[in-house]
């Protein structure tokens, strides 16, 4: 079981992040965060969040930021083809480093359905285009796997804003695609952190009424 008094999380202040931190407070866990700059701290802090200015793309910060005494570490972190130097790999190597310096318990990465060996279940054109940052995920979640962390890798779909609907699923299927509101992907980033079944894990995860081609597939059940 999850120490639940210590949770570092990286990529707090927006999308999936930003909800995970709505859920970890609803259940009175305490979260320390790292935030690249001041613009979110405040509205971090009135949650009752523990914020720790830092860049993940520098190994000190992040190696001050996680400490002993963190027990899971929740990574969201990434960017987009247009970026320069993205997060994806850089970022979550440091982070994944210093979690194995510090004894970390459990890391979730959150990346998404196109890297690795679900590259099939996207259509060659949104290949095309998300094709770099797809690699530096796949190198991210490859640096995971080969760290010895115990890990969750959960891959979502498209991601949209509105508020979650319950019907966020798990899959170890590869080929499921999908789209999925980040409410709903929070949620199941969740219930993964006190899974043992969800432990070295990788989980493609799709809204169930949005789903591209209706494939038949298993759901993870992570109770």
């Amino acid at each position: 079981m999850i120490n639940p008094s210590y949770i570092f999380l990286a990529g707090a202040s927006r999308g999936v992040g930003r909800e995970i931190v709505h859920y970890l407070t609803q259940q009175q866990l305490k979260v320390k965060a790292l935030l690249r700059s001041e613009a979110t701290r405040a509205d971090l802090e009135a949650m009752g969040i523990e914020v720790i200015l830092g860049d993940a793309l520098r190994v000190s910060d992040v190696e001050s930021a996680i400490t002993q005494g963190i027990t899971a570490v929740i990574s969201t972190i990434g960017g987009l083809p247009k970026d320069g130097d993205r997060a994806d790999y850089l970022g979550n190597k440091n982070l994944i480093d210093a979690a194995v310096k510090a004894g970390v318990q459990k890391f979730i990465l959150v990346s998404s359905i196109g890297s690795g060996d679900s590259a099939q279940a996207l259509p060659p054109q949104a290949l095309a285009t998300l094709g770099s940052v797809l690699a530096e995920k796949e190198k991210a979640e490859q640096h995971l796997i080969n760290s010895g962390l115990t890990y969750t890798i959960i891959r979502p779909g498209g991601l949209k804003s509105e508020p979650a609907t319950g019907n966020g699923v798990l899959t170890e299927d590869p080929r499921v695609a999908g789209t999925i509101y980040r409410a709903d992907v929070a949620q199941l980033v969740c219930r993964c952190l006190n899974s043992e079944k969800a432990n070295n894990k990788i989980l493609s995860a799709v809204d169930r009424q949005m789903m591209y081609g209706q494939p038949d597939f298993v759901e993870f059940d992570v109770s």
